[in-house]
């Protein structure tokens, strides 16, 4: 078998899909047909899931019915709700992806219709976004030794998280600018855990264990967590007159700082773009912008640091999410749950769309060990 090996499966083109295009030369995030600077500040979280499970932008009647679905499970089930409690005030002190990934698990073992359709996955799918988001407040708070907050059916699912998570009326502007993160974080092709989870299901295997391997890939640091990582450099340095100094010291000893370069493009990630510009505009408006000066800083300083070297890097998604989602009130630990919050819309969208033309996904390895040795018994092995 000849094969051309690449390490990481780099560029390698494994399949298909309408879902996501992902331009890096060009820096453009497509959810079928639409550039993301199209659905940012005119589409809603719910509309931008609605367009990934079903290919079109939902008419209003579309979008009520899904609407209806997702408040019908923001409510956690006592049995779920004692679950993620118990492991909130666990001496172990699991992470919140820990809770998510043991949570959602024990979710699809109690939940009694198992046909294997594409409207029992719709309604599965719609369960998943709600309770990710509902567990994920649940955990933080929990984890502050405070009680839970029942949900609210007249506010929107960024505003129902923000307001399960602090039990405060949201501030608008955070709404929107999380509304918009959401949607930013929604889908991005055939990333590790999206491409993890399509490998589960390929098997025909259902939608909870799809999402249970995702969550697990996304666990991983090579893959989630950059922008927990920002910011808590940031709370390292703890001063924007000491962070040009402290990031250069770090580029200088060979400390990779985190927010910084991207698998996939190589102009500027557009997430990165309307990120900071919400950024800015947030932590003007809490009267706050140390994080977000330090982070600009940061920026500045690595930017340079790299082009001295001949490099164009450029900032990716992680970078300003980091004091972005701290000027809604958000703790550092939760800033990964959060991203399964949003990435669960890609990953059903994409585990429906392997339902519906599946071939399992079986590739092969280049051998490189070795052959023909000769059987020596135990009594002769040294």
């Amino acid at each position: 078998m000849s094969t051309q090996v690449k390490a990481g499966l780099e560029d390698v083109v494994a399949g298909t899909s309408d879902i996501c295009f992902v331009d890096g030369e060009k820096g453009r995030l497509v959810y079928y047909g639409y550039d993301i600077n199209e659905l940012v500040g005119k589409a809603s979280f719910e509309e931008v899931v609605y367009l990934l499970w079903h290919g079109k932008l939902p008419n209003q009647s579309e979008l009520d019915e899904l609407n209806a679905e997702l408040i019908k499970h923001r409510d956690i089930p006592a049995d779920v709700l004692e679950l993620v409690r118990s492991l909130s005030t666990n001496a172990a002190n699991p992470t919140g992806m820990e809770i998510l990934r043991t949570a959602i698990s024990y979710v699809g073992a109690v939940d009694p219709n198992k046909e294997m359709d594409r409207n029992t996955h719709l309604k599965q799918a719609a369960k998943l976004i709600s309770l990710s988001a509902s567990i994920t407040a649940a955990d933080g708070r929990f984890k502050k030794g405070e009680q839970y907050v029942a949900p609210r059916n007249d506010l929107g699912h960024a505003a129902n998280f923000l307001y399960m998570l602090t039990g405060q009326e949201p501030d608008p502007l955070a709404v929107e600018a999380f509304d918009v993160a959401l949607i930013l974080h929604a889908d991005h092709e055939l990333n590790a855990s999206t491409f993890a989870g399509r490998v589960t299901v390929a098997t025909l295997s259902d939608l909870y264990s799809g999402v249970t391997s995702a969550i697990g890939a996304l666990k991983g640091p090579l893959h989630g967590g950059a922008n927990e990582d920002v910011l808590r450099l940031l709370m390292e340095i703890d001063s924007v007159e000491n962070t040009a100094a402290a990031v250069q010291a770090k580029l200088e000893s060979g400390v990779k700082v985190p927010g910084f370069g991207h698998r996939v493009y190589r102009n500027y990630d557009p997430r990165g773009l309307i990120l900071k510009r919400y950024a800015k505009e947030l932590t003007e408006k809490a009267g706050n912008t140390k994080w977000f000066e330090m982070t600009e800083i940061t920026e500045d300083v690595v930017l340079k640091h790299f082009a001295k070297k001949g490099k164009d890097l450029k900032y990716n998604v992680d970078l300003y999410s980091g004091c972005l989602y701290n000027a809604m009130g958000i703790p550092v630990e939760l800033f990964t749950p959060i991203f399964v919050m949003s990435r669960m819309s890609g990953w059903t969208a994409h585990f429906l769309e392997q339902y519906k033309n599946n071939r399992i996904i079986r590739p092969r390895a280049e051998y490189t060990g070795p052959v023909d040795l000769e059987f020596v018994p135990i009594s002769e092995r040294k």
